[in-house]
């Protein structure tokens, strides 16, 4: 996430709820904490190092084959790595987030956690058949101005964005509870994990974040594919990122493994509830 400044705070986020759809039964494997915390410890190394881990844990996660590969990125060290998750039709959830840092700190936060968290929502999915295949990325050199998901976002053909029905961007999660960039995300997507919130009894709130940086969102944002951002950034933690700070000890264990839980659920509600390319959201 790339550093400026301004906050608000979307007080009526949790209203959405009362307007969204009534939440369908879902499927999918809960990981333990030991395991989610165990991928969030590996983030020592270089931003290609990070890559090969992150393609290491896909590996451990049973991503194998043809189904993983690593995309070269002109401009940038490190590939991005992409994991797919076949499902019945062609219809695509994207889910993505930045394993590139600024070497001030570790780079935990910003942006670890929701690289490492790439292979676990993987792993809770892949037990059951999905209706739509997901796409797994994580970016490379998004600390430079997006340049990895720009280089995904940009060969991505007409076809191509008009089956995939959501973007999911991870960007800084566990300094606190999960919070939702509203102004930048796609409203139907901000009501559906606000219901999946409520009804798991998770916190989540509605940070908007605009002026402070941007994300690997844009570049999706801007092929007009519908995009929710998750975060956990607050201006009471904001001097955390891109410092000394980041490291592992700013991660809140509890709020961290939460995180976890909602999105891997709200991932597996979206697949249940998201209609075919018949019913898909004008764009």
């Amino acid at each position: 996430m790339v550093r400026k400044i301004r906050f608000s705070i979307t007080l009526g986020l949790l209203l959405a709820f009362f307007a969204a759809p009534q939440a369908q039964s879902v499927r999918y494997t809960e990981l333990p904490q030991n395991i989610i915390e165990d991928r969030l410890r590996q983030f020592a190394g270089t931003d290609p190092v990070r890559a090969a881990t992150i393609k290491k844990l896909f590996q451990e996660a049973g991503c194998v084959g043809d189904n993983l590969r690593e995309l070269p990125v002109e401009r940038a060290e490190a590939p991005n790595v992409v994991c797919a998750l076949p499902g019945e039709s062609d219809q695509m959830i994207i889910v993505g987030a930045h394993f590139d840092y600024i070497p001030a700190g570790n780079g935990v936060a910003d942006n670890w956690s929701g690289a490492s968290l790439l292979p676990s929502l993987y792993q809770s999915l892949s037990a059951e058949r999905r209706r739509h295949t997901f796409i797994f990325i994580g970016f490379t050199d998004e600390e430079e101005g997006f340049i990895g998901s720009r280089a995904y976002a940009g060969r991505l053909t007409q076809d191509e964005v008009n089956r995939i029905q959501a973007m999911i961007n991870l960007d800084t999660l566990g300094l606190g509870p999960p919070q939702v960039w509203v102004s930048d995300s796609d409203p139907e997507l901000v009501k559906a994990i606000t219901a999946v919130a409520v009804e798991m009894q998770l916190p989540v709130g509605g940070m908007n974040v605009d002026g402070f940086g941007d994300s690997d969102g844009r570049p999706f944002n801007d092929r007009n594919i519908p995009v929710l951002t998750l975060h956990s950034v607050t201006p009471e933690n904001l001097n955390i990122l891109h410092t000394d700070k980041d490291n592992l000890s700013a991660i809140k264990s509890k709020d961290y493994y939460d995180s976890y839980r909602l999105i891997v659920r709200y991932l597996a509600t979206l697949d249940a509830a998201r209609g075919n390319s018949s019913s898909s959201p004008e764009r």
